[in-house]
């Protein structure tokens, strides 16, 4: 239904974007860390995703990203909320490797991602990989790199981001505090990515 929205950043945290398109604010579930920028215009890549109870749009920093993300809805068993933690887990190319070279135990390290939905990713997209990454791995990502806010506002969003992808609030607060003390902390990527891995 959206091809791409283009306006103001209204407003940012990891997992959320909210883009003025001409006077209508449209908030956006965007994958953790996406290369926006922080303030002015840009455009965004979209996916409308429909439920009897839901609607929710789906944004992304270029196509391809918003491409690799509807590859994965094609999987059996992966709904919206858990292709944007794949996403969110693993940057695009190398999820792309891991699932080109069958590695199942990177896929595994992903939030939400057992072993079982991990071998349907293998089993539903492996063959299709080494198309893919040619595809997709020309394509640079827009924006630029978040800037550092206060360490108590990035914890925060750090936590809230993880609890957006299904960890609890408990264990999401104890990852991100883990990854604050072996990583930069201004640095709103690095904590996140840091916190998924701890």
């Amino acid at each position: 239904m959206y091809e791409y929205l283009e306006g103001t950043i209204a407003g940012r945290t990891a997992a959320r974007l909210v883009l003025d398109v001409a006077g209508v604010g449209y908030e956006l579930c965007v994958p953790l860390a996406a290369r926006f920028p922080a303030s002015g215009r840009t455009r965004v890549w979209t996916h409308l995703a429909v439920r009897e109870d839901n609607h929710a749009l789906y944004g992304f920093p270029d196509r391809e990203t918003r491409e690799l993300f509807r590859v994965l809805l094609s999987v059996r068993g992966v709904g919206p909320v858990l292709a944007l933690g794949i996403l969110s887990g693993l940057a695009r190319e190398p999820l792309l490797d891991a699932i080109a070279d069958g590695d199942i135990r990177t896929l595994t390290r992903i939030k939400g991602v057992g072993k079982k939905t991990g071998e349907q990713i293998l089993l539903d997209l492996r063959d299709k990989a080494q198309t893919l990454r040619a595809q997709l791995a020309g394509a640079a990502r827009a924006g630029a790199s978040l800037p550092g806010p206060k360490r108590d506002k990035n914890i925060e969003d750090a936590v809230q981001a993880l609890v957006s992808i299904g960890y609890s609030e408990k264990e999401a607060l104890k990852s991100v505090e883990r990854a604050a003390e072996t990583v930069d902390e201004k640095n709103l990527e690095e904590l996140v990515r840091a916190a998924l891995a701890s």
